[in-house]
């Protein structure tokens, strides 16, 4: 039996390194699934294709010419996904859901109607709740018994847990469930889906691997105890 059970693993093994890297991938997922709900699918993407100019995000705009110094301006992308650049377009840029290189394209082929060979440099402007800019990575809803609700930025690193974002929405008042907070996650097809996570558990017995990492569009929920 034994023999069996090892020729079995072998053949497993071959078949894995034969069928690729992504292959092994998938394989392994579906054989070990992760106890971490798993990220949305734009979530990932996001590690290759960079962030995203949304709504609310303040941007760093660089434009020069060969005969003019270079203009450094802050704007903010408005409600409408538009930017308005000051003293040199007059006309609103569309914007929202463009990656910075691709902003950058549109924005040379404005400024060509103005100037030869422009030079354009974009980047995202630092965010902080305080300013209320929004992070180019989106932002998580914190609702219920906090003392500050409402979005918290997703950092860059990519790396905001329920404990985190605990934190950065003031802490939870004296009577919050810290042992059911809820968080909601929406895929891309609108299906919702809901996870209990146990702060007490996390920080009483140092479980630090039940704390979840969260994505863009979750909703934090701390309830409030009933006993």
């Amino acid at each position: 039996m034994g023999k069996v059970c090892l020729k079995f693993a072998y053949a497993l093994f071959a078949s894995l390194v034969l069928c690729g890297c992504a292959t092994v991938t998938e394989t392994v997922s579906r054989l070990f699934k992760d106890k971490e709900p798993p990220m949305p699918a734009e979530f990932v993407a996001s590690y290759f294709d960079g962030p995203r100019v949304r709504k609310g995000v303040a941007l760093i705009v660089q434009v020069s010419t060969i005969s003019q110094q270079p203009v450094t301006m802050q704007v903010q992308v408005d409600q409408k996904g538009d930017i308005i650049l000051p003293h040199l377009l007059r006309e609103p840029v569309p914007c929202d859901g463009l990656t910075l290189d691709a902003l950058k394209e549109r924005l040379v082929k404005e400024y060509a109607v103005y100037y030869k060979q422009p030079q354009v440099m974009v980047t995202f402007a630092p965010f902080d709740m305080k300013s209320g800019s929004v992070s180019p990575w989106g932002t998580v809803t914190v609702l219920g018994e906090v003392v500050s609700p409402g979005p918290v930025n997703v950092p860059s690193t990519m790396d905001l847990t329920v404990t985190k974002v605990l934190r950065d929405a003031g802490g939870m008042k004296p009577f919050a469930d810290k042992r059911n907070v809820q968080v909601t996650r929406c895929d891309k097809d609108g299906k919702q889906t809901k996870y209990i996570v146990n702060i007490d558990e996390i920080g009483k017995d140092g479980r630090i691997d039940k704390d979840m990492t969260l994505c863009a569009g979750d909703v934090v929920w701390v309830p409030e105890t009933w006993y």
